[in-house]
């Protein structure tokens, strides 16, 4: 949740917003992949050659050619080792640097121009739970792991866990919440998927997202607020949302998805309102507000929210992540994801399959990939559904935590993927 980490929560060269569903087909990805790579080898390359190559958005996202040189240098020289997948508009390969192997996809738009530029650590995948269980013993002191199935009847059942049920930070994946709320506002009829919801700057939030720079009175679906707070993390989208249903309908939706220690997360913050007890007077106003009463905290937290988005500045240390932050464990999360399954809407499948978080499964054996993941220094979450082909339902959540260190985000994220991929193929043999 930093202002500085993209809380979708793949290791990305580039940040990729705003991406949609299914990229237009272009027959130069592999020609742009490389590209990629030749350019790794002579930085700085010229603005007129990125201008050639990478598309405005992307450019945009990047911070302009100087964000993807420096991109790039932190990099270094790559080689390309082997070709992975290939599509007109899409490649994934496997390549070496200087700091080791990575898995490098580029994605192309409807010009041929690179879209979005996606590299990840490559560890390979384990092929055995203990295999597992010694990888996560690898990624730090606080790790909570399960593979559950999803029975019929909508119950998880841990196939492998380690630490299941103890709680931790969640970071954004708390979203999933809000999404569930969503969905039950929608099938009680309180609401629809197509309503349509003014952006207001007073509802206005930081990045992680795009949504902050969009003028007031914009009007966005809810539907598409949904889209954007799952697929790229959108903090502000995620507010309008919290907002629009109210705090309380929130609230009882952890108790309606089975997380086991709702009270943790009770009032309910708004980005906002969590930026601005760690990124405003920090540790000072975060002390004061833990030193409320908790009756008294859902004033405090409203008042937080009526300040103005000014002053705030990004940590890289954390920050009292086992007090302020929002709170489940992985058992709590299969049972989100179940709840979500079961809500069997259209546009709550469409928004948690945007993004696949860089896992890269194999499509034929796993149809259906949901994703939320979340960060902030000291906290790593990456949380995955996946339908195979034959009718089955998987959940992994990987949960990290380090309250006196910042993790490592590149090598943590790459290695936790591996992982994640392992267990879903140990689980869909």
């Amino acid at each position: 949740m930093s202002r500085h980490l993209v809380t979708v929560c793949v290791t990305v060269l580039v940040a990729l917003l705003g991406a949609p569903a299914a990229w237009a087909a272009a027959p130069t990805a592999e020609r742009q992949l490389d590209w990629v790579v030749s350019a790794s080898g002579r930085v700085p390359v010229s603005e007129e050659e990125i201008r050639e190559h990478v598309s405005s958005e992307l450019l945009a996202a990047a911070g302009g050619p100087a964000g993807i040189n420096a991109a790039l240098a932190r990099l270094g020289r790559l080689t390309l080792a082997e070709i992975l997948t290939v599509q007109p508009d899409h490649v994934v390969a496997r390549v070496s640097g200087p700091a080791g192997d990575y898995l490098l996809e580029v994605h192309v738009d409807a010009a041929g121009l690179l879209d979005g530029i996606h590299v990840t650590f490559h560890d390979p995948p384990p092929t055995s739970w203990p295999a597992v269980d010694e990888r996560l013993a690898g990624l730090g002191a606080r790790v909570s792991f399960t593979a559950s199935r999803v029975g019929r009847d909508g119950r998880c059942r841990a196939v492998h866990e380690i630490d299941g049920n103890v709680q931790r930070p969640l970071g954004s994946a708390f979203k999933l919440y809000v999404l569930g709320a969503l969905g039950t506002a929608v099938a009680t009829r309180r609401t629809a998927w197509t309503e349509e919801l003014a952006i207001r700057d007073d509802w206005k939030s930081l990045p992680s997202g795009v949504l902050q720079d969009e003028p007031a009175g914009t009007r966005l679906t809810l539907a598409e607020y949904a889209d954007k707070m799952i697929s790229i993390s959108d903090n502000t989208a995620t507010d309008h949302l919290i907002h629009r249903l109210g705090r309380e309908t929130v609230q009882l939706q952890l108790f309606l998805f089975g997380n086991r220690r709702p009270a943790a997360n009770i009032p309910f913050l708004t980005t906002k309102a969590f930026f601005e007890l760690k990124a405003a007077e920090y540790p000072a106003r975060a002390e004061a507000y833990l030193a409320l009463p908790r009756w008294a905290r859902p004033a405090a937290v409203t008042r937080l929210e009526r300040l103005p988005l000014t002053g705030l500045a990004g940590w890289t240390a954390p920050e009292k992540i086992d007090e302020i932050e929002w709170f489940g464990s992985p058992a709590d999360i299969c049972r989100a994801f179940s709840g979500l399954r079961r809500q069997n809407q259209p546009e709550i499948d469409h928004a948690l399959s945007l993004n696949d978080g860089g896992l890269g499964l194999d499509r034929s054996r796993f149809p259906t990939v949901w994703f939320k993941g979340g960060s902030e220094p000291g906290v790593l979450t990456l949380n995955y559904l996946t339908g195979t082909s034959t009718g089955d339902t998987f959940v992994t959540s990987l949960m990290i935590s380090d309250p006196n260190a910042a993790l490592d985000a590149d090598r943590t994220v790459g290695r936790s993927l591996a992982i994640i991929k392992g267990a879903f193929q140990l689980m869909n043999p």
